[in-house]
């Protein structure tokens, strides 16, 4: 399949989703992600907020700052991607294609080691992964290679292998989970 028909049956999946499956699926990812030994073992944490169905990150960000990690979610200007610290999870806004973001403009996130979380549509065993399109995480991982990268993702957006190109940076760690049965 090309990224184009892996994007387009992802979506149709994630979109028949119930927001109890999401809630229920987000719980589980949550679990996953606090015993990570990423997760213990850093210090700030590169986070973002979810648009749609993508897995519920608020409450994971909230724990990470009441663990005492601090946390920075994306702002794109044009299309540059930056990291930006937030204390309060609330004080943001729809932004570049409605994903909401911070409001202000500062203070930019300056953690050259930061637990970066990679949103996508489709992920393999080896870290590898497609976007929505944009390029953004790429750009910006290329441009900070240093930073460790953990995706979490629904159980059916894991495929057996995807097709990669030279500017494709994989995830260190794919964490996948579904919902409790009988959640509609």
């Amino acid at each position: 399949m090309t990224k184009k028909e892996i994007r387009a049956q992802v979506r149709a999946k994630k979109r028949a989703m119930t927001e109890a499956q999401i809630v229920s699926a987000s719980r589980n990812l949550a679990v996953l992600f606090r015993e990570s030994e990423l997760y213990k073992n850093a210090s700030s944490i590169y986070g973002y907020l979810p648009y749609n169905q993508e897995v519920r990150t608020v409450e994971m960000l909230r724990q990470a700052m009441a663990d005492g990690k601090r946390v920075a979610v994306p702002k794109c200007y044009g299309d540059e991607m930056r990291f930006l610290w937030l204390d309060d999870l609330s004080a943001v806004a729809p932004g570049y294609a409605g994903i909401p973001e911070p409001i202000a403009d500062e203070p930019v996130a300056d953690d050259k080691t930061a637990l970066v979380l990679m949103p996508g549509m489709a992920f393999d065993p080896q870290g590898h992964r497609i976007g929505y399109g944009g390029g953004f995480y790429d750009k910006f991982l290329a441009a900070e290679p240093g930073h460790p990268t953990l995706a979490l993702c629904y159980d059916f957006q894991m495929v057996d292998h995807l097709e990669t190109e030279e500017f494709d940076i994989p995830v260190d760690q794919v964490l996948s989970a579904g919902w409790q049965e009988g959640v509609e």
